[in-house]
């Protein structure tokens, strides 16, 4: 079945408070999905950001951003009035999240309404109670983890006092009584999170939406992922990491590439049937009706680079748990929808896991253009059974990357897709037009292109920092007359859902 849709985070729509939320605007987001004929709407990570406000690097990959719950929703429940919010700056601009902004003023007003929250007691009892009890597992982890941070000034774990750190149970007690009130505040921001996300999710599926996630492969050093499973991990008895993640030396980087990521002790792991790794995917299965795998070929095979090396140099290419990994999902969880992200250097190896698994693998087109003109992802070499994009959120602008590309790559482009179009913003179109017209069953266009914006609107640049994660889409920037053009093209190309072929 060939299906379309956008790709666009959550964090980039509009709203008063500084940062998309799940709110009346991602709602209309979804009207707007419905009336274009798209049946799909791609986010990025909704877990909460650190340093860096990179939602691949989270505090928790089981949680969800307390940046995204609506305040306006927690308004109509009466856990907040106008005066609490009024005044607060979440940031000054209409078209970038200020971070910081958030991170000093919305703890600030949240803990209002988990006071009043708390105060209306036995109201609220049965169903707050219920999701701690369903959610225990990952979530009194998560919200010790986060009182703790607090109490040491947002200090990594691994630099935490020696009984915390290893998590001896005198001292973990000891800090559960401590810090209790503040554990509570942690876990009523899960529940009114879940709350809001599983009523826009039905909002969605009521509108024909289905929502695609992402699962970031690798978990952050310093968050409650680490610290809460060191058994699923390479750290030693000391809880200090043996090795990280990263990527070797090649053309681009003569060192290589350092992330720093914990790396995963498989072999431990298949000893409980990667019980760890099962219940993530669970829990993503839960909020997406689509689970993105980001970097899905360290299955495959990862980069093992010592701790404490300042650079990638002495790494070595280490071995994936493969097809076994996939083969106990499966048979933990039955089918699992996935979209396997499997770009990058490509291997017979990982080529085998994907085609064994069956899931799509994504082709994007600004990476097909290029001086050797007979790239992997170019579209006569595209198959059904993939996900076609424009670019993806690691991209620039289609806009911006045709400005900035090689006359020679423009103009195999140009010819390649038939475009005559000079001007920039309709070549954009002609672009967007080839991937519509791919085999490929799902086609993904980022937002940003079907608005023709320019690398103002890109929404990260890998190994920068300062400037990533932040653009937001204007309030009423979303016109008839954009719906009515994205509709068309997804009709022409016998994209538009069942049962809406006109």
């Amino acid at each position: 079945m060939r299906r379309s849709g956008i790709l666009m985070p959550l964090s980039s729509l509009p709203s008063r408070f500084g940062i998309g939320c799940i709110s009346k605007e991602a709602r209309e987001f979804v009207d707007f999905l419905k009336k274009s004929g798209q049946s799909l709407w791609q986010v990025l990570p909704l877990s909460p950001t650190g340093y860096g406000d990179s939602p691949y690097q989270s505090l928790s990959s089981f949680a969800g951003n307390p940046y995204f719950i609506s305040l306006e929703d927690l308004i109509d429940e009466g856990l907040l009035g106008w005066e609490d919010v009024n005044g607060v700056f979440f940031g000054s601009s209409l078209e970038r999240v200020d971070y910081g902004a958030l991170y000093q003023n919305r703890y600030t007003v949240l803990r209002k309404a988990y006071g009043r929250f708390m105060d209306q007691g036995r109201d609220r009892e049965e169903a707050y109670a219920a999701f701690l009890r369903k959610e225990a597992i990952w979530l009194e982890d998560y919200a010790l983890f986060m009182a703790l941070k607090g109490k040491f000034s947002g200090r990594s774990w691994l630099d935490w006092e020696a009984p915390l750190r290893k998590r001896e149970p005198r001292a973990m007690e000891a800090a559960r009584r401590e810090l209790a009130d503040e554990i509570g505040f942690w876990c009523f921001q899960q529940y009114m999170f879940y709350r809001q996300w599983k009523a826009l999710l039905a909002y969605a599926h009521k509108a024909g939406v289905e929502i695609i996630g992402d699962l970031p492969f690798y978990v952050a050093m310093d968050s409650a992922d680490a610290w809460s499973a060191p058994e699923a991990f390479l750290f030693d008895k000391e809880m200090e990491p043996i090795a990280v993640a990263g990527c070797a030396p090649d053309a681009f980087s003569a060192t290589g590439q350092l992330w720093g990521n914990p790396l995963y002790d498989w072999k431990r792991l298949k000893k409980d049937d990667y019980a760890w790794w099962i219940r993530r995917i669970e829990r993503s299965r839960e909020l997406y009706d689509v689970i993105r795998i980001d970097h899905f070929n360290g299955f495959d095979a990862y980069y093992a680079i010592p701790y404490g090396h300042r650079t990638a140099e002495k790494g070595t290419l280490e071995k994936g748990p493969g097809l076994d990994f996939f083969r106990s999902m499966k048979k933990q969880l039955g089918e699992v929808r996935i979209i396997a992200e499997d770009l990058g250097t490509l291997t017979p190896s990982s080529e085998k896991l994907l085609k064994s698994t069956g899931f799509p693998g994504m082709k994007v087109l600004q990476y097909a253009f290029d001086w050797t003109e007979y790239s992997y992802y170019l579209s006569y070499n595209h198959i059904p059974n993939c996900v076609v994009y424009t670019g993806t959120h690691d991209n620039n602008t289609t806009r911006a990357w045709i400005e900035e590309i090689s006359d020679h790559d423009r103009d195999f482009a140009r010819r390649y897709i038939n475009s005559e179009n000079t001007d920039y913003g309709r070549f954009t179109w002609d672009f967007i037009r080839e991937a519509q017209r791919s085999v490929a069953d799902t086609c993904i266009i980022p937002l940003q292109d079907y608005l023709v914006k320019g690398s103002e609107a890109r929404i990260n640049c890998p190994g920068t920092q300062g400037n990533n994660w932040q653009w937001r889409l204007r309030p009423d920037f979303l016109s008839e007359d954009l719906s009515r053009s994205i509709r068309e093209l997804t009709r022409l190309y016998g994209r538009l859902p069942q049962g809406s072929r006109k």
